[in-house]
């Protein structure tokens, strides 16, 4: 029988993150990654500010700026109703993270770098504790149970070899399709979600010089913009239960629906070589009413998926492992995982999730909807009003967006003095 102190389920952000700072805490930590490596296409490659300053703590700041990026500096909506003129609408600033400059923020922007980068990293620095063991091509069966307490887990390698691991505690990092949430039949609150996202890219060109998220709204549609390093990823918003009816079309069809909604890349749709290259994430909003059993702890997407609206799954994803790593670190060490610790991880992580779930289902009902169903092809009127009026107030989903209700900071026992870029 194998044995860690703690087994992470999943190398994601969470699982990563949590991995590494346990092990700078001296505990054995064990990580089962499914696959063999990092490098497969993630859609969420955001690091938001609190995530640069958390590795600013670690002491990898300096390697991470190191990383091919691209800076996300704000967030705008169409100010006019679609067609309503020639070339691009014009843009109304709706958050402007430069303004978070102004109280303190270190990084005021969103990096965009691809996650098997930020995942390498995390995994390079966790290597160097001696208590980390990272996992590849090992992918988790269930749980082991001792009576009604979770023991660790079981798993099969790349080569159909099965195994055990008995572990104080297991945590489910393995997002929102996880396999350790689905067995342990923890109670579940679903919310409806109206819209599925398609996830393509287009070439960027001599002049792109966007560093705004920026929408595109049309009648029964819209699409998200977003500036990477050498292309643009774009997200096409439509109604859930369409992907069928949408890749019957085929691919001229839905170019000429990109170059409908996105005129200005009109030259460009013939980047997207086939259906194939279109992804379909099905987006879903759900949270846990308990994120633990004895034993058994979920975190990130496998605790409450989250809806791309503001892309703050993944910073949620990795406040939760700090947290967890804040508060279990002791408990682990001193080999006594109560529930009543694994429950102070919920409480501490319940509001800003609940609230930003909350603001994601809002703007679900103003803006998606609407859209969805043909009556909305620019931002709302009060919008646009407050932030003409008042452009100031960009600031709020800036903050809400990059900061958060509650940012986590480095426990004291994983801070290191910065690590110079190779």
């Amino acid at each position: 029988m194998e044995r860690t102190t703690c087994c992470v389920v999943g190398g994601g952000p969470a699982g990563m993150m949590l991995g590494l700072l346990l092990a700078r805490a001296g505990i054995d930590v064990t990580v089962l990654e499914k696959h063999a490596d990092f490098l497969r296409d993630f859609r969420g490659d955001t690091v938001h500010p609190t995530t640069m300053q958390l590795l600013d703590d670690l002491g990898l700041g300096e390697r991470f700026a190191a990383l091919t990026q691209s800076r996300m500096e704000e967030v705008a909506f169409p100010a006019d109703a679609v067609g309503s003129g020639d070339g691009p609408p014009r843009m109304l600033r709706v958050g402007d993270f430069r303004r978070l400059a102004r109280v303190g923020v270190r990084h005021p922007y969103v990096a965009m770098v691809p996650q098997w980068d930020l995942l390498d990293l995390l995994a390079d620095e966790a290597r160097r504790e001696p208590t980390f063991t990272l996992r590849t091509e090992t992918e988790v069966l269930g749980l082991r149970r001792d009576g009604g307490r979770v023991t660790g887990v079981r798993y099969r390698t790349a080569d159909g070899v099965e195994g055990e691991i008995a572990a104080d505690l297991t945590v489910a990092c393995d997002g929102r399709s996880s396999v350790v949430r689905a067995e342990a039949d923890l109670p579940v609150t679903e919310y409806p979600c109206p819209m599925d996202a398609w996830w393509f890219r287009l070439p960027r060109r001599d002049g792109d010089t966007a560093s705004a998220l920026s929408g595109r709204m049309g009648l029964g549609r819209f699409a998200v913009l977003i500036p990477r390093h050498d292309y643009f990823q774009i997200a096409y918003i439509t109604r859930k239960g369409t992907d069928e009816a949408l890749r019957e079309r085929g691919i001229e069809a839905f170019r000429a629906d990109v170059a409908e909604l996105v005129p200005e890349f009109a030259d460009r749709v013939d980047a997207i070589p086939s259906m194939d290259d279109v992804k379909l994430l099905h987006v879903q909003l759900n949270r846990l009413e308990r994120w633990h059993l004895d034993g058994l702890l979920c975190l990130g997407d496998a605790a409450h998926a989250m809806s791309p609206i503001g892309g703050v799954g993944i910073n949620l994803a990795i406040q939760d492992a700090v947290a967890a790593a804040s508060l279990l670190a002791g408990p682990l060490l001193r080999g006594a995982v109560r529930s009543r610790d694994l429950a102070a991880v919920r409480r501490r992580r319940f509001l800003p999730t609940a609230l930003v779930q909350g603001l994601q289902r809002l703007l679900h009902r103003m803006i998606v909807i609407p859209v969805l169903e043909g009556r909305r092809t620019a931002a709302p009127s009060g919008l646009r009003r407050v932030l003409q009026a008042l452009p100031a107030m960009s600031f709020v989903p800036a903050y809400l967006i990059g900061v958060g209700l509650r940012p986590e900071r480095a426990p004291a026992f994983a801070r290191r003095e910065p690590a110079r870029a190779a």
